[in-house]
Parts: C-alpha cells; sequence; structure tokens
C-alpha cells in the first residue's frame, strides 16, 4: 500500500495485524520473513568464482605467456609450451584462490556493518539486526538513529529527519502522528512516514514497519544506489603505476638481452622464450594480489581486536597516524558509573556500589541494592533523584526471568546508571512514570547541554509510598504540569532564577551561584561527571516544537556526580602511543577539571593545559594552530568545535584519527584522516561517516588498530623489497652472462619456475609476517612516502646486484670448466636464494634468530614446500625434460645451497650493522 499517511495509526496497526505495546511474537515475525524476505537492498551480485579465475588468465603478464605458449606449440617445441602453459595454470589457481579468500573476508566485513534497529517481540524491547524486521514490527527511533525499514509513526516527540536523498531538501523534515489527506503526495509532505536509509537528527518516536528491503522507497530506487566495487586504495593505486613503470624497464631490459643473444647467434625461439621469460620475471604480477590479501588479513586481524573496518584505505592509513583525538566517556574511562549525589544544602550521600555490582547492572544483570524503599532523604535529594529518573529515555525490561532473575537495560549507561540509583532510593522509574506520565520533551542538544521532559502533575496519588519520599512537591502550587531538567551545571545556572533548599524555594544569587560552581568543581577534579536537576510547573503545555521554550525560570534542586573510572589499558595504550611518536588528545563534553584529571592520570596531560569550546570560539584559526601542539585536553566542546580542532591539527601536518559518536560528530569524521565511531554508544549516522568502528568502545582498540596497520604497510615493502631484489639478480645474471661470452644461464621455463614459486608462495608468505618488535616504539611513516624510502631502492638495486654477480661467477667458472650441469647448478643456486632470500627479509633489524624460525609458520611450510619442489625439478626423471635440468651431485648441490644462502648473509650482515650504528 501507498496510502498509509492518509490512515489513522489503529488503522495502520489493524491492517498490519499488530500491537502497539507488543509488538509480533518471535513466530509471527519469522513467518512474514519467510514471505518477505529480509530487509535489505537487492546488492550487486559478487563477482562469480568463475569470473575471478578468468581474470587470472587475462593479466597483462599471463597473456605474454599464453602467446609464448602459442608459439612455441606452432614452433613444435612442445616441452617449453607445456611447461609454460603449466607455469599458468598453477598461477592462476594460486591468484584465484588468494582473491576468492579476500572476497570472503571482506564480504564477512560488510555483513558486520549491518545497521541494529530496537523492537518489540512478544512484549519486550529488543536490538536485532536491521535486516530481520518485517512488515508490523513496531520499532523505535532516537537521535543519530538510521531509519531501519519505511514505517508510520504511532508517537512522536519532536522527531526531525534528514530525508535529502528523497526529497533534495538540506533541511532536516519535522514529523507528526496525524493522517494527512491527498492522493500521490511527495515523500516530503508525508509527515507521519519515516523512510529506510534516513536519519533521525532529533527527538525520539515510535514506529510500525510498513515496507521492507526492496518495497521501500530507497528499495524503488536501489539501482541508483547499489553499492559500487570497491576502489582501489591510494597504496594500491602507486603499487599500480609501479608495475607499469617497471614493465616498461622490463620492455628495454629485454629488448638488449634479446639483441644481445641474437648478436651472439642464438637460436631465435630460445631467445624470443627467454625474453618473454624475463619480461615475467622482472614485473612482480603478484603484487596487487599480495596488497589485496594484506589488507584482508589486516582488516580480519582488526576484527578479532574488536575494530570493524567500513572502508579499505583505512587499513593502510591507520599505520601513519600521528594523533589520535579521543573522546573521554566510554573510550578513556569505563563508562561504568557510580553516583554520588550532593544536594544545594552541602549534604551528600555517597551510594556505594562495587564494580562487580556495576559491570553486572551493565550486562543486565539484577544489582541487590544496599538501599530500599522507605529509605529516609532530605528533600531536595528526593526531588534530585526523581527527577534525574523522569528526565531519563533508559529502559529497564523485564525479560523472561531466569534463574537469576535477570532484568535487561537499554540505553545511555549515564542514563542507567541514574535510573539505578534512584531504584536503589525506592524511587522505582516505572512507578515515577505511572505518578507522573510523560506528555512532551525537549530531547537533549549538544550546543543547550540539557534535556527536558513535561509530565502531569494534577492527578498524582501522593498515598503511594513512591509519591511519599517526594512529598515536597504535594505543598507547591497544584498546577497541571511539570517539567524536570537535567544537564550541565553551566547549562542549567543560564536558566536557573530559584533554588531548592530546606524544603522552601528561594531566589537564586550570586553566594548561591558560586557556592554551586564550587561544589561542581569539587567534584569535578575529583574526576566525577556532574549533571544538575532542576523543575517548574507549568499552566499549559507548550506548543508542539516548542518544549525547549520551558528551559527557563527553573528550580535547581540538586547536583548528580557519577564517579567514571578511567580504563586500567587506557593507561597503557596512552604509554604505547608515546612510545610510538604518536600524541594523545582528549576532547569531552565534559568539565575542564573532570577531564584534566582524567587526562593527567592516564598522561595525557604534563603541563595541566585545557582549552575550553568558548575559548575555542573566541580563537582566531591562526592563534589555534599555534596553541595546538602544546594543548591535549579540549573540554565543554561541542562536535562542530571537533572539525575546527582536526583542520588545525592537519595544517600542522598531523595525520588524525577522530573519534566520535553523535549525528553532530559526523563532519569531524569525516575530514578526519581515519573517523572512528563507536559502536556502542554510536549512532547510526556517526558509523555511516566512519570509516572504522570501535566494537567496544575502547581506545587501546584503537592503539591496536594502529599496530596492526603499521604491520600491514612493513610486510608489503618487505614483499616489494624481496621480489624486486629478486628480480634484479635474474635479470644481472642474464643481462651480463653474452658479455662474458657464456650462452644463456637460464632456460626460459626455469626463469618462470623461479618467478613463480618466489613471487607466489614466498611472498605471500611475507605478507603475514607478525610485526617486529620496534613497530610500536618509531615514529609513523608519512602515508604518501615512496614504496622506495628509507633503502629499500638502495637494497634492490645494490643486494641483487652482488647476487646477481655472485651467480654470473658461478656459471662462468663452471661453465669455463667444463662442468657437465652447470646450467642446473646456476638455476638450483638462484632457487636457494630466493628462500634464504625471503628468511632474511622477515625483519629490517631483527635477526633470524631473535625474530624465530616459527613465529611464522606459512613461511616455514612455504619455505620448506619451495625447497622441496625444487630439489623435484632436479631429480624427478619425468620432471627433468620440461625445465631441462640434470641431477646433481651432492658436492653440487652443496655449492649450490652455498652460492644460495650470500644473499641471506648480505642482508643479515646489513642488519647487525644497523643494529650496532643505533647502539
Amino acid at each position: 500500500m501507498s496510502d498509509w499517511y492518509q490512515q489513522e495509526a489503529t488503522q495502520v496497526l489493524k491492517a498490519l495485524q499488530t500491537n502497539e505495546r507488543a509488538g509480533l511474537s518471535d513466530a509471527e515475525a519469522s513467518q512474514r520473513r519467510s514471505q518477505h524476505g529480509a530487509n535489505e537492498l537487492a546488492e550487486q551480485p559478487p563477482k562469480s568464482p568463475w569470473l575471478m579465475l578468468w581474470e587470472q588468465f587475462t593479466s597483462t603478464t599471463v597473456l605474454v605467456l599464453i602467446a609464448a605458449g602459442v608459439v612455441t606449440l606452432f614452433l613444435r617445441d612442445y616441452k617449453d609450451a607445456i611447461a609454460i602453459f603449466a607455469v599458468v595454470i598453477f598461477n592462476a589457481v594460486l591468484g584465484f584462490t588468494q582473491e576468492y579468500r579476500a572476497g570472503k573476508e571482506f564480504a564477512a566485513l560488510r555483513k558486520m556493518a549491518i545497521p541494529k534497529a530496537r523492537v518489540w517481540r512478544d512484549g519486550q524491547l529488543e536490538q536485532i539486526d536491521a535486516r530481520e524486521l518485517v512488515p508490523g514490527d513496531i520499532f523505535q527511533l532516537e537521535d543519530g538513529d538510521q531509519v531501519p525499514a519505511d514505517g508510520r509513526l504511532l508517537e512522536n516527540t519532536n522527531l526531525r529527519t534528514q530525508e535529502a536523498a528523497f526529497t533534495g531538501e538540506s533541511e532536516s523534515i519535522e514529523k507528526s502522528v496525524a493522517p494527512i489527506a491527498g492522493h500521490d503526495l511527495p515523500l516530503g509532505d508525508r509527515r507521519n512516514m519515516v523512510y529506510m536509509g534516513t536519519t533521525v537528527v532529533y527527538g525520539r518516536a515510535k514506529a510500525v514497519v510498513t515496507e521492507t528491503g526492496m518495497n521501500t522507497e530507497l528499495g524503488k530506487i536501489a539501482n541508483s544506489m547499489q553499492s559500487v566495487e570497491q576502489e582501489q586504495t591510494p597504496l594500491q593505486r602507486r603499487l599500480d603505476q609501479l608495475g607499469k613503470r617497471l614493465a616498461l624497464a622490463a620492455l628495454v631490459l629485454v629488448a638488449a638481452i634479446f639483441a644481445f643473444g641474437l648478436l651472439r647467434g642464438e637460436n631465435l625461439t630460445q631467445m624470443f622464450l627467454t625474453a618473454v621469460s624475463l619480461a615475467v620475471a622482472i614485473i612482480p604480477e603478484g603484487l596487487p594480489a599480495v596488497v589485496t590479501i594484506a589488507l584482508a588479513i589486516g582488516a580480519r586481524r582488526m576484527l578479532k581486536r574488536h575494530a570493524l573496518i567500513r572502508k579499505l584505505p583505512a587499513v593502510e592509513t591507520l599505520g601513519s597516524v600521528t594523533t589520535i583525538c579521543s573522546d573521554k566517556t566510554g573510550t578513556l574511562t569505563e563508562n561504568q558509573m557510580t553516583v554520588t549525589i550532593l544536594s544545594l544544602a552541602g549534604k551528600r550521600v555517597e551510594l556505594k556500589e562495587s564494580r562487580a555490582q556495576i559491570t553486572s547492572r551493565l550486562d543486565g544483570k539484577k544489582t541487590i541494592f544496599e538501599a530500599g524503599a522507605g529509605s529516609e532523604m532530605e528533600p531536595s535529594m528526593a526531588l534530585t533523584v526523581a527527577g534525574s529518573a523522569l528526565c531519563n529515555n533508559a529502559t529497564v525490561v523485564d525479560e523472561q526471568p531466569d534463574e537469576e532473575d535477570t532484568p535487561k537495560a537499554m540505553g545511555d549507561p549515564t542514563e542507567i546508571a541514574l535510573v539505578v540509583a534512584a531504584d536503589r532510593l525506592g524511587l522505582d522509574k516505572e512507578e515515577l512514570e505511572v505518578l507522573f506520565p510523560r506528555v512532551a520533551e525537549a530531547p537533549f542538544d549538544s550546543d543547550r547541554k540539557r534535556m527536558t521532559t513535561i509530565h502531569k502533575f494534577n492527578e498524582v496519588d501522593w498515598s503511594s509510598p513512591v509519591a511519599q519520599q517526594i512529598a515536597s512537591l504535594k505543598a507547591m502550587p497544584n498546577k497541571p504540569y511539570i517539567a524536570f531538567t537535567k544537564g550541565a551545571i553551566d547549562s542549567l545556572l543560564n536558566v536557573a532564577t530559584h533554588f531548592f533548599e530546606d524544603n522552601r524555594i528561594q531566589p537564586m544569587n550570586e553566594q548561591e551561584i558560586e557556592k554551586i560552581r564550587q561544589d561542581n568543581d569539587k567534584l569535578a577534579s575529583m574526576g566525577t561527571r556532574v549533571l544538575g536537576v532542576g523543575f517548574r510547573l507549568l499552566d499549559q503545555l507548550p506548543p508542539a516544537g516548542k518544549e525547549v521554550e520551558v528551559e527557563q525560570d527553573l528550580i535547581l534542586v540538586g547536583l548528580v556526580g557519577m564517579l567514571d573510572p578511567a580504563r586500567p589499558e587506557a593507561k597503557q595504550a596512552v604509554q604505547v602511543c608515546n612510545q610510538a611518536g604518536i600524541r594523545t588528545v582528549m576532547i569531552t563534553g565534559d568539565h575542564p577539571l573532570m577531564a584534566k584529571h582524567i587526562a593527567e592520570e592516564l598522561d595525557i596531560s604534563r603541563n595541566g593545559k585545557v582549552l575550553t569550546g568558548q575559548q575555542l570560539n573566541q580563537m582566531q584559526t591562526e592563534e589555534l594552530e599555534k596553541q595546538i601542539e602544546s594543548v591535549s585536553v579540549y573540554a565543554r566542546v561541542s562536535p562542530e568545535q571537533k572539525l575546527k580542532i582536526v583542520d588545525a591539527l592537519q595544517r600542522q601536518g598531523e595525520i588524525v584519527s577522530m573519534t566520535g559518536d553523535g549525528v553532530n560528530d559526523a563532519p569531524a569524521l569525516s575530514k578526519a584522516n581515519i573517523g572512528v565511531a563507536m559502536g556502542i554508544a554510536g549512532t547510526d549516522v556517526a558509523k555511516e561517516a566512519a570509516d572504522m568502528v570501535l566494537l567496544n568502545d575502547n581506545f587501546s582498540t584503537i592503539v591496536a588498530a594502529v599496530e596492526e596497520g603499521r604491520i600491514i604497510y612493513d610486510n608489503i615493502r618487505k614483499f616489494i623489497r624481496y621480489t624486486l631484489t629478486g628480480n634484479t639478480s635474474t635479470v644481472v645474471v642474464m643481462l651480463l652472462a653474452p658479455l662474458f661470452l657464456l650462452p644463456q644461464p637460464l632456460r626460459p621455463t626455469q626463469i618462470l619456475w623461479i618467478n613463480l614459486l618466489a613471487d607466489g608462495l614466498l611472498a605471500l608468505a611475507l605478507s603475514v609476517e607478525p610485526g617486529e618488535k620496534n613497530v610500536m616504539q618509531r615514529r609513523p611513516y608519512p602515508p604518501n612516502e615512496s614504496v622506495f624510502s628509507r633503502g629499500v631502492g638502495r637494497d634492490i638495486i645494490v643486494i641483487g646486484s652482488l647476487i646477481g654477480l655472485a651467480l654470473l661467477a658461478l656459471a662462468y667458472f663452471t661453465y669455463t670448466a667444463n662442468w657437465q650441469h652447470w646450467q642446473t647448478m646456476v638455476f638450483a643456486a638462484l632457487a636457494f636464494t630466493r628462500i634464504f632470500l625471503a628468511l632474511a627479509m622477515r625483519s629490517e633489524r631483527e635477526s633470524i634468530v631473535s625474530k624465530g624460525v616459527l613465529t611464522n609458520k606459512p613461511m616455514l611450510g612455504a619455505i620448506l614446500l619451495t625447497f622441496g619442489l625444487q630439489l623435484a625439478v632436479i631429480y624427478t626423471s619425468w620432471i627433468q625434460p620440461i625445465f631441462q635440468t640434470q641431477p646433481l651431485t651432492l658436492t653440487e648441490l652443496l655449492i649450490c645451497l652455498d652460492v644460495g644462502t650470500l644473499g641471506f648473509w648480505i642482508v643479515e650482515a646489513q642488519k647487525w650493522f644497523r643494529r650496532r650504528r643505533k647502539k
């Protein structure tokens, strides 16, 4: 149906056969899912395995090999032709296997990024994957959510959604519940509907699912919104350009070798095949596969460490991060609150809740309250507790009791802490809401730093035990409504004109304001998050959408302090950052003294400097840039000011990682080099804008992801250094052999075989090398540095040339001495060289002894397999004709092994000198 917006909410519920309060049963939802399918858009089908396999045969180097094989067949050189085609098939199978596995990895990661939805099932509020929604499901929406399906609104509290994708309007649209007359109205005019893919920018609501999947409005335009094929990352693009340059260099070298061979009277066919084989050997065709595999493996490793990569370039950029800008609450701290209540009269009550109880509560387990119903409280404290529980969207849902009688809590951890504190003091939230039914709300806003709820007041049953706890309200004027407001103290002081003390309302004065600020600062300096609670009696409800206007002439009743201790692992993670040359910056909306306390505890700040949002507003960009290097703590910062901080850091050349969780954090997350969204506390909008999502909202996870990024980049450089060094040695021996009047030392099939083993098995094993010991004890490298920087280009030329000259010397002395097996010896020595070179190049600084042979088991397996295959090529009678080899004597084999270790000793000696120079 397309006329849901024309019907009353009760008619929609009846048509969809659902219940507003209980929702659908699990059985009914399952039946409807089988009928309607999953709530997801039909994506472009993934690349088929057959296409992957076909593409392995259509790369430039493989096409050159196939052409060479065809020419060889035409010339009736069947042995060489069979060898060439065998290499082509083996290379294709290897490439296909790796690409298929990488594709599976990325597909699994995309599934992890599916948004969640809060839905009523069997009368209980649950959080499920949005793809499991069905028509008739009742779901909740809050500020920052992505709308999971098309729906008709049932309840609405100032809901505004961003629907620019459908309407083209940049302004958010205010929603309502009432039916709307008119046929075929534009989507933007259907104010009582919400649409899949849009985002909630303000307020909250309850809605019923009307359409899912491809039947949604988004599904109707799905062809223009299909997920596109993954673009290459910046590193992949740079390496692609490198491959093209190497291909050009290969053509020049091959032409030279081809010309030399013809001048010496070599066989035309043999020289053609040699030229083709050398071209293939020079170009590292395994490079794109290694990069893709390294990125996929890195993303999987990060997932195991609770970091979900949403955008592939983030994997490589992470290794270059120089500054991590982190939120405080839940990221650097545990987000597990111990509540302290401080009245305006200075009377203080501490709820001593153990860490085990806090953890148990936040996991949804029932807490044994130390204080129960009927606890005597001073009137202002009782009002503070009741107000913080009523002005609160945390939901405690009692599911089917288990052996532990476990309830389930949903909502912001801070609000859950307030509800639990009220419950412990005998002020149950559900009972309070029965006494004071909510009728309107002004949701929390990061600019106002306040939240307000409006409740009925003139129908309270004062005989209730809970009502008796707050009997001081009974003496108030009998007005129909009461508004409770909670928020930052400085924010509330701006709108409070009175305070509640000794059961009386008294006018606010400068002395009282100063006293409140001192109480606030005292708690904040101890690392306590402080909220104020106030109320106001109303004669009438404000107009819809104008609820914020009641936030004036408030009566301030008390302060609520919540101690949120620093995570033990966060301090260690900050220390790791310091060792790694990465600066940690705390950006929070909390009180400056509180931020300073936590920052000093975690060793983020040593100079005591703190900049507030108010100070940032007064600063010009140039002034901020001057201070940005010395300030590591920013407090009372709005999401918009985060963008200003990121911009100033980037202007100083920093590579910035920024965390965020709210709707307004999206611009800063997009601007940062690495946007990091909170997986638990983060909104869908923040997650969509981010490159990475923290599944545990833990600062140490960011540091772990940075470490993985560095390891991946190091491994890609190791591969380039290894494969191009080996390729250089092959080119040197083939290029210089004619100058010493030698026949070609290597057969075409032998060159291809070495290339297959070295750039295939051994190189891929390098891509899974564990990180080096110093990976987080050095400064980050620039993200745009050349892959040949820091000695890689030098090593390729110098070490490759030395190995090539050693192989040339072996060829010269064995040939001039008339050794019958001289060509097989050069072939074997080159293969052993590549094996030992891979072993040595596992680390840039550590010796193979300190690195350990068993720390990279795939490498050990590749070495043993490669060594065994090489011996099979030399000693297996039916393989010998294919590669034109002859069995070597033990002495000849030992000589080959001896020459083959030359590259290993050169690299190990180089590492020894580096370590010695560093000491």
